[in-house]
């Protein structure tokens, strides 16, 4: 069985990170959506609440699961049984960091593969910090993200954002 790993913040999920994921599941028996708990990070979303975000955003995707991990990728990627980590690409400047982040944990872990998925074009300029600042200043963004997840962030944002 072919489990891939995507992991990210997903502060929240946008229909980007969704893209990715729809995709994926097509090409691997199971995905496991992987929330990484940063307790360093300032999120605008806690865990559970990025967390349920995702699961609403899945629901119909019966080979995707979604997990979180505290501390290193590499860790969680071998505690799952699998080698194989998902990445994101919008850009050229997503390719040069996620590359270095391949390069890292290929050393950590030498059995660790990194596959890099392209957004679908309509999707390459969203970022989950850019839905949050356009939201923040009374912009649309529900075009950018599911209506679910629209209706959690404008309820974050009137209960004082951040």
């Amino acid at each position: 069985m072919k489990v891939a790993i995507y992991p990210g913040s997903f502060d929240p999920i946008t229909k980007g990170h969704l893209d990715v994921i729809k995709r994926t599941a097509k090409l691997c028996d199971e995905l496991i959506v992987a929330v990484v708990y940063n307790p360093n990070k300032k999120s605008m979303f806690d865990l559970e609440e990025r967390m349920d975000m995702i699961k609403n955003s899945i629901e119909d995707l019966d080979n995707v699961k979604v997990d979180s991990f505290v501390g290193l990728l590499t860790d969680y990627v071998m505690e799952k049984e699998t080698n194989i980590i998902v990445k994101g690409l919008r850009a050229v400047t997503d390719f040069e960091y996620e590359f270095r982040m391949a390069l890292m944990n290929k050393e950590i872990c030498k059995d660790i593969e990194t596959l890099f998925m392209m957004t679908s074009p309509e999707y390459s300029f969203i970022s989950s910090s850019m839905v949050k600042e356009v939201a923040m200043l009374g912009g649309q963004v529900d075009i950018f993200v599911t209506d679910y997840v629209y209706e959690k962030l404008i309820g974050k944002i009137e209960k004082g954002g951040l």
